[in-house]
């Protein structure tokens, strides 16, 4: 690891300036990534702006009726609100599917979402990676790719976005507040990350300096009830293959509200508008669940070793929703 300067502000405003000031520098939540890739010399920044004692870490209710999550709330303590688990399951679903225990008790609402791939090719520096090094090329797509994406991606990056929890707050329609050198601005989660196309070295819209400093999560839909389904290597502890985080409301069998998110299969968590559109105002059928998993996964372009990916994102979808209404025809 290089040498680095440390520096822990006392304000949101101080941290953002420092970042400013400072090119290259990054804020430090809980390190979980961040000190991983600095020993690994994928990141070399010159200097660490601590944002893990700023006053972000709580979980509050917000006049419209949703919650507002500070930046620096931990994993765990998100996954066990009371608030989050009773309105949100999806949510408390998705981080407790994350990672280990250890690491959810370090890692922050803030460093999730910025979280960057876990691409092998990135993460070797003795290799080219279009991401790491823009121009030198992308081994990945003839070379080893089974986890990676078949959403999305371009010839210049096949990367996959790694987040369990940016999947379920992309079903929740959840807001992103972010302070910058121009101030404050909301960015809404699905429109957070970026898609490789030909600069996949930017993981995300934020411009230089700009700290996220909460997520805010809207009301949840009258009566919907929530699932995050994800498919791994082995039982825990691993990323996803592909996942699913499904919203739902059904009514005297048919559906009403519907909102999809796959994650593992692109750069960023992956909206599944085309689904959606199938499932509102459909009978909550097989055959709809079906048709809609098609219509969500239809433009796909598996690679080489990756296309049963799609195959396990359809069936994922199809389970989740069958177990969704199947909860619904049992409620009280």
């Amino acid at each position: 690891m290089k040498p680095f300067a440390y520096l822990r502000p006392g304000s949101v405003a101080d941290a953002v300036r420092a970042s400013t000031d400072h090119p290259g520098a990054r804020f430090l939540g809980g390190g979980t990534n961040l000190v991983d890739l600095m020993k690994l010399g994928v990141e070399t920044p010159g200097l660490l702006i601590d944002v893990s004692r700023l006053p972000l870490d709580r979980v509050t209710p917000t006049p419209q009726g949703g919650l507002l999550i500070g930046a620096t709330v931990r994993n765990s303590d998100l996954a066990a609100h009371p608030a989050v688990r009773g309105g949100y399951p999806v949510l408390s679903q998705a981080l407790l599917a994350g990672a280990s225990g250890q690491l959810r008790n370090s890692a922050t609402t803030g460093g999730n979402l910025l979280q960057r791939t876990r691409c092998t090719y990135f993460q070797d520096t003795s290799k080219p990676c279009n991401k790491r090094l823009p121009g030198s090329g992308c081994p990945a797509r003839e070379g080893v790719h089974r986890d990676l994406a078949v959403l999305g991606h371009s010839p210049a990056c096949v990367a996959t976005h790694p987040s369990d929890m940016a999947v379920a707050l992309a079903a929740l329609d959840a807001t992103v507040r972010v302070h910058g050198p121009e101030g404050e601005r909301t960015v809404p989660v699905t429109g957070l990350h970026r898609l490789p196309g030909d600069s996949p070295e930017r993981d995300t819209v934020l411009e230089p300096g700009e700290l996220i400093t909460g997520v805010e999560l809207p009301p949840p839909p009258d009566g919907a009830l929530s699932l995050y389904r994800k498919a791994r290597d082995r039982a825990s502890y691993a990323f996803a293959l592909a996942s699913v985080a499904a919203v739902l409301t059904v009514r005297d069998g048919r559906i009403g509200h519907a909102s999809l998110a796959y994650g593992g299969l692109a750069h960023r968590p992956w909206r599944a508008h085309a689904a959606e559109d199938v499932l509102r105002g459909a009978p909550a059928t097989e055959d709809t669940f079906a048709r809609a998993a098609d219509a969500g996964l239809a433009a796909a372009e598996p690679l080489r070793d990756n296309g049963f990916k799609v195959t396990l994102a359809r069936n994922l979808t199809a389970g989740a929703l069958a177990e969704l209404t199947a909860r619904a025809a049992s409620a009280p």
